[in-house]
């Protein structure tokens, strides 16, 4: 029993295995798509997985261009004006100081230029102190965003190659079927030929032969839409061939998991993302406390200054000046505004802690569900497998008894159909069992 089964298994992956050296390759394509390999090549691929990629970079460009305001901001400012009618304004009457009169005087010259230098430097403010100090916990989020993505990536990359996988040794057992079929169809008519048994038997072998033809075809067509699920996960090219190369020793051996661990809610990328989220309201926290101090500077300026009744000699004289200083902006009263946003940063921070509970919550029930939908599985396989060894037994004596006349080709045609639906059915339960395997070890946080 044990012998017939190990031959079943090896049988099948042989084949795979062996279809897959054959198989054409480009820069872009793979050789022989194992599931490492699938799951590498959606790691290199994967348009959703490339974008995250880009994403750090520009988290990484936007922390460095809010850090740049720590950086002294040097400017150059220009203009020239040229004065319709010069400004007017009134003098006191120097010639009469005791009359108290003015008299209105024209200032200025019709023509003007500055050339002004500007040079900033911030000494704090908190927008700037606050970039400062997240920047390297904005980086960590995305990189936490990145690895989920590709945690994501993988569970669905490993899923649906199970999934292909599937369709494949289901096309291949109607394969086996209609070679089977095709020489019962051969033996019933000899037979009938021959005179042993009527003609029933030989229309009988016609009907189950062309519905087993009509079932290949959806699991071939099942199969090929699979193929195309699978290759846009992995970020494959839809027209490449893709072969699967796998063996089903190896996949029943790594079918078993632990189901004795505990999960562990820290394991779980989502936790570690939520927990650089609560350092980030920690730190608007802070923010909203600096709002009290003042915004400080440095600031320096460098003009030069021309003018110049006439327009063609306006450059021929300047009048520089230049000056320093500091200056200081204090917010004294905003009606409550600074107490109200320190209130609504404490409240988001609590928020976030009710969501480590909700998380934690959520984490368990998502591992009880995949440990139960597992364990089923498992025990499904585990007792199928058992029913293919006697579902082979039963169709080998019943054919032998046919043969000899002991039994009709009704009889053949029942074992049959529990043969077949015993190799399906193993194979459904094997492979749900390693899709729901996959499950479990995303839950534990297993999948990095």
């Amino acid at each position: 029993m044990k012998h017939f089964f190990t031959s079943l298994l090896s049988g099948a992956g042989g084949l795979w295995l062996s279809t897959a050296v054959f198989a054409q390759t480009s820069p872009d394509t793979l050789r022989q798509a194992t599931l490492d390999d699938c799951i590498q090549y959606a790691i290199k691929h994967q348009p959703i997985l490339k974008q995250a990629v880009i994403d750090q970079s520009i988290t990484d460009r936007t922390i460095r261009s809010a850090q740049a305001d720590w950086l002294p901001q040097v400017g150059f400012n220009y203009n020239i004006q040229h004065y319709l009618k010069l400004p007017v304004q009134l003098f006191p009457n120097f010639s009469n100081p005791a009359s108290g009169e003015r008299i209105p005087v024209t200032v200025g010259v019709a023509n003007t230029s500055t050339l002004q230098l500007v040079a900033n430097q911030t000494i704090f403010n908190r927008d700037v102190l606050l970039a400062n100090r997240t920047a390297e916990t904005y980086r960590q989020q995305t990189k936490q965003a990145y690895v989920r993505t590709k945690i994501e990536v993988i569970t669905s990359v490993s899923k649906a190659f199970y999934d292909v996988l599937l369709s494949q040794r289901q096309a291949e057992i109607i394969n086996q079927d209609i070679v089977r079929l095709e020489r019962s169809l051969k033996d019933a008519v000899n037979q009938y030929e021959s005179g042993i048994v009527d003609k029933t038997d030989a229309k009988r072998a016609s009907i189950s032969l062309n519905n087993t033809r009509a079932q290949r075809k959806q699991y071939l067509e099942q199969a090929t839409a699979k193929y195309q699920t699978l290759k846009q996960l992995m970020g494959y090219p839809a027209t490449a061939k893709l072969v699967l190369a796998y063996d089903t020793l190896q996949l029943a051996n790594e079918v078993i998991v632990d189901t004795n661990r505990i999960v562990n809610p820290r394991t779980r990328i989502e936790y570690q993302a939520l927990q650089t989220q609560r350092q980030l309201q920690e730190a608007n926290v802070l923010y909203t406390r600096w709002s009290y101090l003042p915004t400080v500077g440095a600031f320096g300026y460098y003009n030069l200054l021309y003018q110049n009744a006439q327009f063609g000699q306006l450059y021929a004289r300047s009048f520089p000046n230049s000056y320093i200083g500091l200056s200081l902006a204090l917010p004294v009263f905003q009606g409550g505004k600074r107490i109200q946003q320190q209130k609504i940063a404490q409240l988001q921070v609590q928020r976030v802690d009710q969501d480590f509970i909700a998380l934690a919550s959520s984490i368990d029930a998502d591992y009880a569900q995949a440990l139960a939908a597992y364990k089923g599985n498992l025990a499904n396989y585990i007792a199928l497998r058992e029913n293919v060894v006697l579902a082979e037994d039963v169709y080998r004596i019943i054919n032998l008894q046919y043969r000899s006349g002991i039994r009709t080709y009704l009889d053949v045609t029942v074992a049959e159909a529990d043969l077949r639906s015993a190799r399906i059915s193993f194979y459904n339960a094997l492979f749900q069992a390693l899709i729901s395997k996959v499950d479990v070890q995303r839950a534990l946080g297993d999948i990095q």
